[in-house]
């Protein structure tokens, strides 16, 4: 008789977003994006790995302090919140998976983006800008929405990411990248 295929059980095998499929235990802890049989690399994030792995600590700690969540198994703001992000903006790009019951690959949630690693960088500090400009457009202080919107002109998201990258020293082999 045929085992039924538990989410995150032995045999879980993510559909991807470009078609083809991944088994959810070849995802390890370390690995930041693989290349796929379809030609492209997808990045790979866990509940596990930090916010920082994208954004500074400093904006993480300020992100943490002004973003109220509601959920009762993840109260502070953190990669799965980033991830839900992006899933809202591109739901059709982003697979995820409930790996909890698995307690060989050592996370609870797994997603799988049909961005690299890199790209996914800059699509999360694109959309934290974003949600940046929307909180601060409701401030009553107009010298403060001028401000922003200012430094906002100068500010490239591509080069922060390079840079953001470099100073921590992201290579394939490394923990965040």
């Amino acid at each position: 008789m045929a085992q039924p295929r538990v989410p995150g059980g032995r045999g879980e095998e993510l559909d991807l977003p470009c078609g083809e499929t991944k088994r959810v235990r070849s995802l390890d802890l370390g690995l930041r994006e693989f290349d796929c049989p379809c030609g492209e690399a997808h990045a790979v994030v866990m509940d596990v790995h930090p916010p920082e792995r994208f954004l500074p600590e400093f904006l993480v700690a300020v992100l943490r302090e002004a973003i109220e969540t509601t959920s009762e198994d993840m109260p502070e703001f953190g990669t799965p919140h980033l991830m839900g992000i992006v899933l809202e903006e591109f739901p059709k790009r982003v697979v995820s998976a409930d790996v909890s019951d698995d307690g060989e690959i050592g996370t609870g949630i797994v997603w799988v983006t049909d961005f690299d690693s890199r790209r996914l960088h800059e699509i999360i500090v694109e959309l934290v800008v974003e949600l940046m400009e929307h909180a601060v457009s409701h401030a009553e202080d107009d010298s403060a929405v001028s401000q922003f919107e200012t430094q906002m002109l100068d500010f490239d998201v591509s080069e922060f990411v390079e840079q953001y990258r470099a100073e921590r020293d992201l290579s394939e082999d490394d923990v965040y990248a």
